[in-house]
């Protein structure tokens, strides 16, 4: 008897090598940070002499490409220009049926002037556009979300904003879908091709900026292939997932056809394809809208150049309505482009024989209105441009609130700032500027291994030992701590809510319309109204990044909540479990892997939001890129650039990696 109570005593004080080596690794890690400084100041900061000139690399090499690099027929600044100015011919055209009109010359004075499209026919052709593709819901909102722009005297930048979206999206699509085929016909473009994805999904969104900046300029079109470069990448996973997910009967049927290589993709793969590939066109469109305020500092104009010079100005008024014209809009064509994305059943053969106008008499009358509309503008100015009389603005509402805020409460909200200061962010950030990078990098590889193997933990250590040879791990410490406090305060807020969505109907949908409002809002938006309250520093700019990133916290929260099986659930309930450990001990526990991957989005959005806290005075690697922007220094912002995307990857590959043994351990991998 004694023997066998013994027993289970005896197993737990088992050794665990894992336990030892936590132990040995945090020892190793404080022992350098108490005689690093002392004894070992190599551990303490990293030698400068041991820092790789990586940027002088990038720089000369950039260099060699414009002034040295000769193809023989022309050289490859040529390229590069010749690449812009066939670019610049649609969006030209585009903007001038959008936004400008064209003025037709005769010996250098204007002789014929060709009015924009008219504001009340787009409208219109949107609004019927709507109808012809969702139904009288769908109208209302495309044709409310423009007459919004309208009203609200934002008609002008949306125009030339959607002029570039116009003429980016399609570029973006064709070229992503190129090489989504590459990658589904050739393995080995595939495993060429995936890196370069993940590493473009995780570069700051600023670090396009230079390298775009120094090959084409400053202007329109440098921003235009700046935005086709950023929004390729989603349509390149879509079309790949999307060709792999075509039935195999329907590839079977088309070989049994006798369909050649170039048949069966035309017309049996992309074909049934296609609803997938509509998916990828509507991210395109999104995150092309995404860009346009960061694409307004290389030379774009509209609504991102508004936003930008209203932050620039701190005017809150005219950045919110900016910012809202951007979400209006993208609100407009997100709906727009799912419902095109939807399966329609095909036309059948008597309808196909009909003219065009009997088949499709709402794109025939929006088509009608637009054109309508534009030739009476000649006659009715009212119809070519917004007139001031039936604009409104609530740019002075704002001005006031914000001034009633600082005037009444500003004692209170520096009492609040300066608290978090001094007990949380300076605190924090002293520590994390005091850990030696070889303990880190001993910690990183260590987690890497526990989680997901030797792999793991030699690409853990092998990213974070490239921020320390090119000499950006001071930088790159802020960035972890501010990013670091950040997602686990959003993690606190979200997933609190996430719960308290899954338990009650009615917050679920209140929740639902908050977090889709905070996905759209342009991520610029959300520092005015923290810099007028709080000013600049580390303080906003960790309020900015926790609204921007709460969003996927309270998401997948509630989602995994809302997913455990229903079977489970009643099982527990019939065992007379109370509805909070039915929350704790059983619902809680399953959701925990999907609930990971919603902290590890949070953590992917913070980081990219923190790289445009730039903007308000954080110094870090963010800092770092929008300081090469600035300065066109095309390696200290590729190099910085890198490094923000290599501590993106490695939170990934931790976080996945402790989902999936979360999976695991519950029997869901």
């Amino acid at each position: 008897m004694k023997a066998a109570t013994l027993a289970p005593a005896a197993e737990g004080a088992r050794f665990n090598p894992r336990l030892l080596a936590w132990a040995l690794a945090l020892a190793a890690t404080f022992a350098l940070s108490w005689y690093a400084k002392p004894w070992l100041p190599w551990a303490a900061q990293y030698p400068t002499r041991w820092i790789l000139p990586l940027k002088r690399w990038v720089n000369d090499f950039m260099n060699w490409l414009i002034r040295d690099l000769d193809f023989g027929l022309f050289t490859f600044q040529e390229l590069t220009r010749s690449v812009a100015w066939v670019l610049d011919w649609p969006l030209v055209g585009a903007q001038a049926l959008l936004a400008g009109g064209v003025t037709i010359r005769q010996e250098g004075d204007p002789w014929f002037e060709i009015p924009r499209f008219s504001w009340l026919g787009i409208v219109i052709a949107v609004a019927l556009l709507g109808w012809r593709l969702g139904g009288p819901r769908l109208a209302a909102i495309a044709g409310v979300a423009f007459l919004y722009l309208a009203l609200f005297n934002q008609w002008e930048s949306a125009m030339m904003t959607l002029a570039a979206i116009v003429i980016a999206v399609p570029f973006g699509v064709a070229g992503g879908l190129a090489l989504g085929i590459l990658a589904y016909r050739r393995r080995a473009a595939e495993l060429a091709i995936q890196p370069v994805l993940d590493l473009m999904q995780t570069v700051p969104v600023f670090a396009y900026l230079v390298p775009i900046l120094f090959l084409f300029g400053f202007g329109p079109v440098a921003a235009m292939i700046a935005t086709i470069i950023y929004a390729m990448p989603p349509m390149v996973r879509v079309t790949l997932l999307a060709l792999r997910r075509v039935p195999p009967e329907i590839v079977e049927f088309g070989r049994m056809a006798g369909c050649n290589g170039r048949q069966m993709l035309w017309r049996v793969l992309l074909p049934a394809a296609r609803p997938g590939l509509m998916l990828g066109v509507n991210q395109v469109i999104m995150m092309s809208l995404n860009m346009v305020i960061i694409a307004s500092m290389i030379g774009a104009g509209g609504l991102g150049f508004d936003v930008l010079t209203a932050l620039r100005r701190l005017d809150i008024g005219a950045g919110l309505e900016a910012g809202l014209a951007i979400v209006v809009m993208a609100i407009a064509l997100d709906r727009l482009s799912q419902a095109l994305a939807a399966d329609r059943p095909p036309l059948d053969a008597a309808r196909r024989r009909r003219p065009w106008i009997q088949r499709e008499p709402l794109l025939a009358l929006a088509l009608a209105a637009l054109l309508v509309t534009s030739l009476l503008s000649f006659v009715v100015p009212a119809l070519a441009g917004v007139p001031e009389e039936i604009t409104v603005t609530t740019r002075p509402i704002w001005a006031k609130l914000v001034q009633w805020i600082n005037v009444n409460f500003f004692d209170e909200l520096e009492a609040v700032k300066t608290f978090v200061l001094l007990n949380l962010l300076i605190p924090v950030k002293r520590f994390m500027l005091g850990l030696p990078w070889p303990g880190v990098l001993l910690l990183l590889g260590l987690a890497g291994w526990q989680l997901g193997g030797w792999r793991l933990a030699l690409l853990a250590i092998l990213l974070a030992g490239f921020v320390a040879v090119t000499g950006n791990w001071a930088n790159a410490m802020e960035t972890v701590y501010l990013v670091g406090i950040s997602a686990v305060i959003a993690a606190l807020i979200g997933m609190p809510l996430g719960m308290w969505g899954a338990a009650s109907r009615r917050a679920h949908h209140a929740l639902e319309v908050v977090v889709d409002t905070l996905q759209t809002l342009p991520s610029f938006v959300y520092l005015i109204p923290v810099v007028m309250l709080f000013r600049v520093g580390d303080f906003a700019a960790m309020l900015a990044v926790i609204a921007y990133a709460v969003a996927p916290a309270i998401r997948y929260t509630d989602h995994a909540i809302r997913g455990v099986p229903a079977h489970l659930v009643e099982a527990a309930r019939a065992a007379g479990c109370t509805r909070r450990q039915l929350l704790w001990k059983v619902k809680l526990p399953l959701a925990v892997p999907e609930i990971m991957l919603g902290i590890n989005q949070t953590v992917m959005l913070a980081i990219s939001m923190l790289v445009i806290t730039a903007l308000v005075g954080t110094r870090d690697l963010g800092q770092e890129v929008y300081v090469a922007l600035t300065k066109a220094d095309t390696g200290r912002g590729i190099v910085a650039g890198l490094c923000v995307a290599f501590i993106a990857i490695i939170a990934d590959r931790l976080i996945g990696a402790s989902s999936a043994r979360a999976r695991a351990k519950l029997g869901l991998a």
